[in-house]
């Protein structure tokens, strides 16, 4: 009896023990706090799976020049704050955030990566780390395009290089850069899946 009633009160203890925790103010919510033990491994564990889970298989567009440089300014556009560009600095905000973005042009970056898993992150963007998800504002057909340049970062036309390290905005000529919402692959009825013309996830 003296065992049941001790396991109870443990089993109270412990979910208030973690309310008084995380409403008394120790949680570490400021980027400047440490990590909570176990918390990177957990964390990388979980979305691993999610993605390997749920990103399309089949990439629905051809790695051409054009598609580099399309993918090349949408880059400078919506990703270089907090990922990086070629020969420059960090930013303010790259410095600021917590988990630190990874600098995606230095280094191997997500070169090792499918590309579809690119194209789940952009989609879907990650929860608590400051990743947007871009499928309310970009194309399938832009998203793909990042995700192409990502997964190529290592070997990307000159064309595409130049374009990454001149102002934002400059001008390409326009017989290589098409716009880069034409044609584009809807995505189906499930956030985070495959398109259309790519098999759904398992």
């Amino acid at each position: 009896m003296k065992f049941i009633a001790g396991l109870i009160l443990g089993l109270l203890v412990v979910p208030f023990g973690a309310y008084l925790y995380f409403t008394g103010g120790a949680a570490p919510v400021a980027t400047t706090d440490s990590d909570v033990p176990f918390e990177n491994f957990f964390a990388h564990k979980a979305l691993n799976a999610r993605i390997a889970k749920d990103m399309p298989k089949n990439v629905p567009i051809q790695a051409t020049e054009a598609n580099y440089l399309a993918g090349a300014e949408l880059y400078k556009q919506h990703c270089a704050a907090c990922h990086g560009l070629p020969l420059a600095p960090k930013t303010a905000i790259a410095k600021g955030m917590y988990p630190r973005p990874p600098q995606l042009l230095e280094g191997k970056g997500v070169t090792d990566d499918e590309p579809g898993e690119s194209y789940w992150k952009i989609f879907n963007g990650i929860r608590m780390t400051g990743m947007p998800g871009f499928s309310k504002s970009l194309s399938e057909t832009q998203m793909w395009q990042l995700a192409l340049l990502l997964a190529n970062a290592d070997k990307l036309p000159a064309s595409a290089k130049a374009l990454l390290v001149a102002p934002l905005g400059a001008n390409t000529p326009a017989a290589s850069v098409p716009p880069a919402t034409s044609a584009p692959v809807f995505p189906s009825s499930v956030p985070g899946s495959a398109p259309s013309s790519a098999p759904p996830p398992k």
